[in-house]
């Protein structure tokens, strides 16, 4: 497994925080509904419910690829950030679902947006994809190598699923969100020595922690469309290359994951999960994050819950809920921000962010 990302602590001191600008995120407009997916599987609203905390997702127009939806939750986060597409030096896109396997995502996107000088790559960590692009994406910045980062989670996994399983077809959305970062003014070395209050605490990201145990590969999968099983006929007819998931072994890992990272974010601080003021997780399943904030003794209220209008949207749900958190007046500057995701391979992090 690798070890957590981050600065050694003389380093850390003398570069500024990384510090997110904006934010902005897309819902495609269709809206799938519980009782829509009644008339596909064996399934139920009632069951749905009970056992994800999914109400509807969102889907894709038949003319949107991921590349569509990154764009229109990146000129949200540009705007808010009041920052010109020109002036972007680095984008960097998690996604399991890019347009083509290549060029990049992050290339289309570049492009759509008329970041001319922008460097831009995709990473590929599943539904932990966003909370991995922000990671390197802060090594950047904090290091002076780029002022300006876009950094997107976009997913179009209704496309990816299989539509007569019943266990993995309900839990899935489409959806981008997109984060404008830059550094911001104040180093750790700054903050212990200032003396105006705003001041005594840096703000920004403190640091990201990123784990993968790739011996858990199969447990959530799209087994073709690979080097190792390339897509056929025979692959298609068997559905192979369509989501594959070992549900309960997911939730298990999911869990006790989400919680020795979080606790690692924290106590690499000095915190605890009483100083934290809001979650932002990605949302797969209420259950899974119900779990987590019960053994972290977070208060529910302190998470924000959108996974019953937009279901799991992979690496879009971090992004989009931070999104609608920020726009809905939740989040106050000098708040304790404790974000975490978890997604295939397996690959999970989590991060703490003073805003």
């Amino acid at each position: 497994m690798a070890r957590a990302l981050g600065f050694d602590d003389s380093r850390r001191k003398l570069l500024p925080r990384t510090q997110i600008l904006g934010t902005g995120s897309y819902a495609p407009a269709r809206v799938v509904t519980n009782q829509d997916l009644e008339q596909l599987v064996d399934t139920s609203d009632a069951w749905i419910r009970e056992r994800t905390g999914i109400q509807e997702r969102r889907q894709a127009a038949p003319d949107e690829a991921t590349s569509d939806l990154a764009v229109q939750a990146s000129r949200q986060a540009l705007e808010m950030a009041g920052v010109a597409p020109e002036d972007v030096d680095l984008i960097v896109v998690g996604t399991v679902t890019a347009d083509m396997p290549m060029p990049s995502c992050a290339a289309l996107v570049q492009a759509k947006l008329g970041a001319r000088k922008a460097f831009a790559f995709d990473v590929s960590a599943a539904c932990a994809g966003a909370l991995y692009a922000l990671s390197v994406a802060d090594q950047f910045v904090r290091t002076g190598q780029v002022k300006r980062a876009l950094v997107v989670g976009a997913d179009v996994l209704s496309r990816a699923v299989d539509w007569t399983d019943r266990n993995t077809c309900v839990l899935f959305g489409d959806g981008a969100g997109a984060l404008v970062l830059g550094a911001g003014s104040d180093s750790e070395e700054d903050a212990s020595s200032a003396g105006g209050p705003e001041n005594v605490a840096p703000r920004g990201i403190l640091s990201t922690h990123l784990r993968t145990d790739g011996t858990l590969a199969d447990i959530l999968c799209i087994p073709a469309g690979g080097s190792r099983t390339p897509v056929t006929s025979d692959n298609v007819d068997a559905n192979l290359h369509k989501l594959k998931m070992n549900g309960k072994e997911v939730f298990r890992f999911a869990v006790r994951s989400l919680v020795e990272s979080t606790q690692t974010s924290l106590g690499a601080h000095g915190m605890t999960p009483g100083q934290v003021d809001h979650v932002i997780a990605h949302q797969a399943n209420l259950r899974i994050l119900e779990a987590v904030l019960e053994r972290l003794e977070i208060p529910r209220e302190k998470c924000w819950l959108n996974l019953h209008k937009y279901g799991n949207t992979s690496s879009a749900s971090l992004p989009m809920s931070l999104d609608e958190a920020w726009r809905a007046g939740r989040i106050k500057r000098g708040d304790v921000i404790a974000m975490m995701a978890i997604g295939a391979g397996m690959a999970w992090g989590s991060a703490v962010v003073r805003w």
